[in-house]
């Protein structure tokens, strides 16, 4: 995965882009806060039943 700095600064495009990849995914599944990374990777991987390696791919690949 990304640097988490360098995810945090492209966030929004980033999220924008999973939510069109995956309509299922809402505004608060990938609410990204400080300190609360795991909390979202976990909300995202629980919605499309992925590992958290796939979704930090998919994020990475993003």
């Amino acid at each position: 995965m990304k640097n988490m700095t360098e995810l945090k600064g492209h966030w929004n495009e980033t999220k924008g882009k999973l939510k069109q990849k995956f309509a299922l995914l809402t505004d608060n599944d990938v609410l990204l806060t400080d300190g609360k990374q795991d909390e979202m990777l976990g909300r995202i991987q629980q919605k499309l039943g992925k590992t958290k390696e796939e979704i930090q791919k998919i994020i990475a690949e993003i």
